[in-house]
């Protein structure tokens, strides 16, 4: 099984930006394929992104497009989410999850980290 560990959350102000990272452990990282999720305080939890396994295609939730950027290093078992032009309202804790090529079930996740985004 591969293991995710995120990185990279904090506290910024409206219009700021955050990287966060997802780091894979455990098992070949361009066996999988990384998505990016997020919950916040009474909500369900949403897709934000995800990004293949090998080919680099991704995938944005329409309230991202043009402000976040998926991409990964797999020579660094790395996957980056880049935040532009943070709104209050991506205030959430942030997954990472993968799934192997091939598969739809998002089976491995991380334990998250809080992106804070004040007014």
């Amino acid at each position: 099984e591969v293991q995710l560990v995120e990185s990279g959350g904090g506290l910024v102000q409206a219009g700021g930006s955050l990287r966060l990272s997802c780091t894979a452990s455990g098992a070949p990282f361009d066996d999988y394929t990384i998505g990016w999720f997020r919950q916040a305080p009474g909500k369900e939890r949403e897709g934000v992104s995800c990004i293949s396994s090998r080919d680099g295609s991704t995938y944005y939730a329409d309230s991202m497009k043009g402000r976040f950027t998926v991409s990964r290093d797999n020579a660094k078992n790395t996957a980056y989410l880049q935040m532009n032009s943070l709104k209050p309202e991506d205030t959430a804790v942030y997954y990472c999850a993968a799934k192997f090529r091939g598969t739809e079930e998002w089976k491995y996740w991380g334990q998250g980290t809080q992106v804070t985004v004040s007014s």
